[in-house]
């Protein structure tokens, strides 16, 4: 067993972790490591396309109260009020940093940053679309993976790539390590540290149209949730209105942004029936409904489940300039030309609002008290601040992972000048080990492959974008099945060296695991706020639900639920209109 000693380790190497590490990385004395199970520059950041959002008012007036409002109001008021204000104040001085470090954003005529129309985001607040969006063309959050992972490197962090991230280690109250399993060669690695942040993104692969990348399983959540902590708001998940047909590549709402429309088979803008002010542009839970709406009272394209995002009226040089990724991805994976051809779309698993709790600083906490544990941090989309509440608007999730990823970084920075080194029990990795060999050993014969898919497709159709008792009580025997499957299954490939379905196995465990407390969590929800629509609790219910959930798994395999008072400082709830 290989034991390493940093004083920070940081798992993941998206935008949160990476941002943390670098702020972690400008204290010379602290030695700093960063665990991926990728390549950095592979992680899922690079996947967000249109944007980060930032009242810079380089377009026309804006104001961060208008974006921390537009928050709140997108998140339907479940947003932490504290969380939002610090999100919206700080974005502005985030995407300075970003440009200062080297990021090409777009310019304006006068070289000021560029800036675009995204859905939710108004001016006065809530009177119109307002230009918040800072972009690199659709490529925005490529850009700032680059950009940091170059800091980083200049910075002289220690990457370990291809490291699968097993174990939190925890002794004395406090967090002191993790256990990863490196990938090449099957060796387990035991990281000892004072401080550890779960920077793991999300788990969109939960469903089976998503635009998450093939390894968002979510571990970080998984491991956490193992280890007793509890995980909060999971009955939120969103769906991004505009993901390619059946293969859930995102179409980014930076389309939309720069003009193009949804329609139906009638050719109808049906978005003027279900937001009259923010037509396309409205949040996406809104424009999601509003689309499965569509296509089940018949009106999808030849009568089938998706729709048309019609470009044709747009220039071809805007979409060659402006959307250059997504114009190619409909040309790659369609056949189409966006140009002169709609591109059928349909709604797709994106993003999770929900997560391991965490202060405005990052700091991982226990109860509905905000009680710390030591040395534990978590970023990005693994975590809930809360700043989304129950729907995230577009951009916002570059804001939360940089703003937060940086808090984090700086908080870990003012522990480390605390806290002492806490030792490592004997055998650290032993439960770990466990793990690996229990499913390298297992005899039975069910294929990893296909509880996957059985567990997507199922996710997909009961604990959707609309939900009942009915269907989220089918889907937690189908996971009571699939849990009993999963302990009988078997790998084609029993060696040691890059043996990937060993590491798809162990990612099953974590997907089960965050469906059921999705499940559990949208069962117990009992009202209809944001992206959790139960069509038997239609309307939403303050009165009983404005809180968060935080759910236990007891060591007796129960679950226990404990709830959260939502922040509330500048704006009451209302009722929440577009």
């Amino acid at each position: 067993m290989a034991v390493h000693e940093f004083d920070a380790v940081i798992v993941g190497a998206g935008g949160a972790g990476l941002y943390a590490a670098m702020e972690l990385s400008r204290q010379a004395d602290l030695r700093v490591a960063v665990i991926s199970k990728l390549y950095p520059t592979r992680s899922h950041t690079g996947a967000a396309q249109g944007g980060i959002g930032a009242a810079l008012g380089n377009m026309e007036e804006d104001h961060w109260e208008w974006h921390m409002f537009d928050t709140v109001k997108g998140g339907d008021y479940l947003v932490d009020q504290d969380a939002a204000e610090i999100l919206a104040r700080e974005a502005i001085e985030t995407v300075y940093d970003l440009e200062h470090l080297g990021l090409p954003f777009d310019r304006t005529p006068d070289g000021r940053i560029a800036q675009r129309r995204f859905g939710g985001h108004t001016h006065h607040f809530g009177q119109g679309p307002v230009r918040r969006a800072c972009h690199a063309a659709d490529r925005t959050g490529h850009m700032i993976l680059q950009t940091l992972y170059q800091q980083c490197l200049r910075q002289n962090v220690r990457f370990f790539n291809e490291f699968q991230v097993l174990d939190l280690l925890v002794e004395d109250g406090a967090a002191c390590g993790v256990v990863a399993w490196e990938i090449l060669t099957g060796e387990l690695h035991t990281f000892h540290a004072r401080a550890v942040m779960f920077a793991t993104g999300g788990w969109g692969r939960i469903y089976k149209v998503t635009s998450n990348a093939h390894t968002l399983t979510g571990d970080g959540a998984a491991i956490c949730w193992r280890r007793g902590i509890p995980l909060e708001d999971m009955e939120f998940y969103q769906f991004h209105p505009t993901g390619i047909y059946r293969l859930g590549i995102l179409m980014s709402e930076a389309a939309r942004g720069e003009g193009a429309v949804l329609r139906n088979r009638y050719g109808e803008r049906f978005m003027e029936r279900y937001s009259p002010t923010l037509l396309d542009l409205a949040p996406r839970d809104i424009i999601a409904r509003a689309m499965i709406t569509e296509i089940r009272e018949g009106r999808g394209i030849d009568g089938k489940d998706y729709l048309h995002l019609d470009f044709t009226h747009l220039p071809r040089q805007l979409l060659e300039e402006k959307l250059p990724d997504i114009t190619s991805f409909a040309r790659i994976y369609l056949g189409i030309d966006p140009a002169t051809q709609p591109v059928p779309v349909q709604p797709t698993a994106h993003y999770a609002m929900g997560g391991i709790p965490t202060d405005v600083w990052g700091r991982v906490v226990l109860d509905e008290k905000n009680t710390v544990l030591p040395g534990l941090y978590a970023a990005g989309e693994c975590a809930c601040v809360s700043v989304h509440g129950a729907n995230r608007l577009g951009t916002n999730s570059l804001v939360d992972i940089l703003v937060f990823g940086r808090r984090a970084g700086r908080d870990m920075v003012r522990y480390l000048r605390e806290a002492e080194r806490v030792p490592l029990r004997h055998n650290p990795d032993s439960d770990a080990r466990e793990q690996m060999e229990r499913l390298l050993r297992s005899e039975g014969k069910e294929k990893v492959a296909v509880l996957r898919q059985e567990l997507a497709e199922n996710m997909m159709e009961y604990c959707g974008i609309f939900r009942d008792e009915a269907g989220l009580r089918k889907m937690l025997e189908i996971l009571g099945d699939l849990r009993e499957r999963y302990r009988r299954i078997r790998l084609d490939d029993r060696g040691r060296i890059f043996n990937q379905d060993l590491l798809e196995a162990w990612e099953l465990g974590c997907l089960l695991d965050v469906a059921e407390a999705t499940v559990r969590s949208a069962l117990h929800r009992t009202e209809s706020r944001g992206a959790h629509m139960r069509e038997d609790y239609p309307k939403r219910d303050d009165e009983n639900w404005l809180k968060h959930t935080l759910l236990y798994r007891k060591p007796d395999g129960t679950f226990e639920f404990r709830y959260k008072p939502v922040v509330i400082t500048r704006f009451q709830p209302q009722a929440r209109t577009y």
